[in-house]
């Protein structure tokens, strides 16, 4: 027989399911919210959690999450709930719920999918993307070597110009093997002392700091007291200026603090040749976890990707994979399937410019930034004629040639048989 978890704020939901789950012969634990079913769960090791959707504290899709992400998911769960729909029940499943149960339960529903669930194996552990998938690009192998080098110095840790997915594969990167792993934004419970305890040695772990709530930054100034104490770092990340948390009202001494060391994510624009190698790496990882479908891209639609601006940057360009691997109706990607994600309004994409990112960098870097925008335009609309591009941006061969050199911009063999 097994040991079951019931989820559940409603005494009387509790009660019923302990009383059917006994009679079969299960020892039944009960909690009435996420905070005593994380107690239960890291002492009990339940073989199973029946796990309610809507709680007063933190709801259940939220306490799903956060054992997913942190590895805590390492038996069944079904979701249970009395307003089920089916978007919930496609999230709880994305997420790693195995089953759903509609309220009023009834007992034979009950038992059978009891049964079912306690037969799941769970899926084996895969560990999570960090950059050292991408070795083989110069630009994430930099960005490995400066988040490690400025990780080794201090317990906070700033992310500029970073949130979502590459923000925690850049965190992820910096976890230890089988240390703890504990995302801040992911609950609006009140963070405990047993909960940092538990996370000793590991990393605290925060994707955006503008979408935090005002609970979750009382977490988080609870955490920077305790950081030495229990050996923990902090990973934070933001897409926007410091200036905007003190907007938003954020405590001037918080925001010092967290912007004492940062590292800033490259930007996609002047690093073309690096986005078929990052995208096809992406598209792998997403196919080993059985996130997507088997997919692998054309060289044609590779191209299309390095050739697109990206205005989004690194959540855009994520976000384009998945999509890509998720709508494209063949195995193999084609490059009408990426002009279909990324289509825009030719209007739109005309004026159009990765401007705002550049008014976050110190002038030297904006400049250089704005320049490599400027020769891309150009080398674009000329179709790399280079004595056409001279004309039009007032320079002298040489020197167009070596300022496109100091700004990264590899011409190759084509702009010479343009000429």
């Amino acid at each position: 027989m097994a040991q079951i978890l019931v989820v559940d704020d409603e005494i009387g939901i509790r009660e019923l399911l302990s009383e059917i789950l006994a009679d079969e012969g299960h020892t039944v634990w009960l909690a009435e919210h996420a905070a005593a079913a994380r107690k239960i769960r890291n002492e009990k090791r339940p073989d199973l959690v029946l796990l309610d959707i809507w709680m007063p504290d933190t709801d259940g899709i939220s306490l799903l999450k956060e054992w997913s992400s942190g590895g805590l998911l390492t038996m069944p769960v079904v979701m249970m709930s009395g307003h089920g729909t089916i978007d919930t029940a496609v999230e709880a499943t994305r997420i790693g719920a195995i089953d759903f149960l509609e309220k009023p339960i009834a007992l034979q529903k009950l038992l059978a999918t009891v049964k079912k669930a306690l037969k799941h194996e769970a899926a084996p552990h895969k560990p999570p993307l960090t950059l050292d998938a991408f070795a083989r690009s110069p630009l994430l192998k930099d960005l490995k070597k400066r988040l490690e080098q400025a990780a080794a110095k201090t317990q906070i840790l700033l992310l500029k110009s970073a949130s979502g997915g590459i923000a925690e594969i850049c965190a992820r990167t910096l976890q230890a093997p089988q240390t703890p792993w504990l995302d801040l934004s992911a609950s609006s419970a009140p963070l405990t002392q047993e909960m940092l305890e538990k996370s000793a040695g590991g990393i605290l772990f925060i994707a955006d700091l503008l979408l935090l709530g005002k609970l979750q930054q009382m977490n988080l100034v609870f955490a920077l007291e305790r950081l030495e104490k229990h050996n923990l770092q902090l990973v934070a990340a933001s897409t926007r200026s410091l200036a905007a948390l003190d907007e938003a009202g954020w405590d001037p001494a918080l925001i010092a603090r967290l912007g004492e060391v940062w590292v800033a994510l490259p930007q996609l624009a002047g690093h073309a040749d690096d986005v078929p190698e990052i995208a096809a790496l992406v598209l792998n990882h997403l196919v080993e976890r059985s996130e997507v479908p088997q997919r692998h891209f054309s060289s044609s639609a590779l191209n299309a990707l390095r050739m697109h601006r990206w205005q989004g940057e690194w959540s855009e360009l994520l976000a384009a994979v998945k999509n890509l691997a998720l709508s494209a109706l063949e195995e193999e990607i084609s490059v009408e399937d990426v002009g279909r994600v990324l289509q825009r309004d030719a209007g739109e994409a005309a004026v159009q410019t990765p401007i705002m990112p550049m008014f976050e960098q110190p002038l030297r870097d904006a400049r250089e930034a704005f320049e490599r925008l400027y020769f891309e335009h150009h080398l674009k609309s000329e179709r790399g004629n280079m004595t056409r591009v001279a004309e039009k941006t007032g320079l002298e061969r040489t020197h167009l040639y070596r300022k496109l050199k100091q700004l990264g911009l590899n011409l190759g063999r084509r702009s010479e048989e343009r000429e």
